[in-house]
């Protein structure tokens, strides 16, 4: 079996691993993420996680907080092989003979190129993905946007091709989209290799057991979202703005009007649920890949 195959294989079954895990996690930081701004004297819809998990689950029943996983599932698998595909790729370009370790700086240089390849997956997942589970969050606010009901992800797929410009729509956030995979996946593969290399005291890290694997990817996960949280929030908003009269011009006049009306805390929104997510499905992604490759020889 070719390095390719193995880590489309082994990317395959972490990309499962870390979706299973993660997307109840997913769902309420769009939530908290996509929640309008409350009027003056008002409460926001949800006062934090704990309570958009509560509500969730009053109202949709726990299958409410894997809502809008099917397009992901599909999708994490296919993302997954491409990221550790990528990386593969880009890890023989940089050595200088077969076998060759690479430093951490070439890490951090695979997991960038690997970050702008699967940007182009990313992007129209994500609008789905956001669309869907915003919907919800929406549709109390009497906002034109909320008359559009989405059936699921072929259904978004469909109502965007038609009336938001052909598959240029899907594309919509394909900036920030790139300005979170490039650096995020740079921080996450760089602080992964180098965590691998701290605990097993060395470069050889074919010895590591299933928890340092696992502590390793879970924080390397970390380090994804800390490296690039707030364009993450200016992505899901961009991603779920009104076609017709849209609040926000681009990604900067987001990130201005969300710093401008929110403060810092407005770029932050949604943060916790992503880091409680992020830990243990990237512990999972991880492991299962690192598992998966060396059953696979």
């Amino acid at each position: 079996m070719g390095d390719v195959a193995k880590d489309l294989t082994a990317g395959t079954v972490g990309g499962a691993a870390q979706l299973i895990v993660g997307h109840p996690f997913d769902t309420i930081k769009v939530k908290l993420q996509s929640q309008p701004t409350p009027l003056p004297g008002q409460f926001p819809r949800y006062s934090g996680a704990i309570d958009a998990v509560k509500q969730t689950v009053a109202a949709e029943g726990p299958r409410g907080l894997y809502k809008g996983m099917g397009a992901p599932l599909a999708t994490v698998a296919a993302f997954n092989a491409a990221l550790f595909t990528v990386r593969g790729q880009m890890e023989a370009l940089l050595m200088s003979h077969p076998g060759a370790t690479l430093t951490i700086n070439q890490q951090v240089v695979c997991g960038a190129g690997a970050g702008v390849a699967v940007s182009f997956l990313a992007c129209p997942t994500e609008l789905i993905k956001c669309r869907l589970q915003a919907q919800s969050v929406l549709a109390g606010t009497g906002t034109a946007a909320v008359a559009v009901k989405y059936g699921g992800p072929m259904d978004v797929a469909r109502q965007v091709l038609r009336s938001e410009g052909g598959v240029k729509g899907l594309f919509k956030g394909l900036v920030p989209t790139m300005a979170r995979e490039v650096p995020g996946n740079a921080a996450m593969f760089g602080v992964y290799e180098a965590l691998k290399r701290l605990l097993a005291g060395g470069t050889d890290t074919s010895g590591l057991g299933r928890g340092s694997l696992m502590l390793s990817g879970g924080l390397a996960g970390a380090a994804f979202w800390l490296a690039v949280y707030p364009t993450d929030v200016v992505k899901s908003v961009i991603q779920v703005d009104d076609y017709k009269n849209p609040k926000f011009s681009g990604s900067i006049d987001a990130f201005r009007r969300i710093s401008a009306s929110e403060g810092i805390k407005g770029l932050y929104k949604g943060f916790g649920p992503a880091m409680a997510r992020s830990v243990p499905a990237n512990a999972a992604c991880f492991l299962a890949y690192e598992m998966t490759r060396s059953a696979l020889g």
